[in-house]
């Protein structure tokens, strides 16, 4: 590999690591029109729900408040990166504290992402979100506790 194709490469994963930085805090910030942004005019959000585009995808992500998710704090991290052209696909874990229905709430799981370079910038193609645990905080947490009968759809989605 060349001295460019390695520094390209390393871009290349230093713009993805912000793309997950850059989602969790427009996301948690409910910069909803930010969020959507970030995704390929058609791309997709599994998890919760399934929806693609970005009427869609805005019309989800502004409509959790009234699910009853008033708060939430998302924590990526381990992000597994691999990097084909102009096509990515990472793997990363999550934890997410949260408020939901006035109820302190902690959750984990995993997302699995693919991504593609649009007019020099990456974007989520499709975004899949999976909870391992969705439960309020007072009753503790493992795997398989879920009290967001949504998120516990999506339990082993991943695996």
């Amino acid at each position: 590999m060349s001295l460019e194709e390695r520094v390209r490469r390393l871009e290349d994963l230093d713009e993805i690591r912000r793309l997950d930085a850059t989602y969790c805090r427009l996301l948690d910030s409910g910069d909803w029109d930010g969020l959507v942004a970030l995704f390929a005019p058609d791309g997709e959000f599994r998890g919760l729900d399934r929806v693609r585009g970005h009427g869609e995808l805005r019309r989800f992500f502004g409509a959790l408040a009234e699910g009853g998710l008033s708060a939430f704090w998302h924590h990526v991290t381990n992000l597994e990166i691999t990097v084909d052209g102009d096509r990515a696909q990472v793997r990363s874990a999550l934890w997410q504290p949260c408020v939901q229905d006035g109820v302190p709430h902690v959750a984990a799981g995993s997302y699995h992402d693919h991504l593609v370079r649009i007019a020099g910038q990456w974007r989520y193609a499709s975004k899949q979100v999976a909870f391992d645990y969705f439960t309020p905080l007072a009753q503790g947490w493992d795997h398989g506790r879920f009290a967001l009968e949504s998120a516990k759809q999506t339990y082993g989605a991943l695996r």
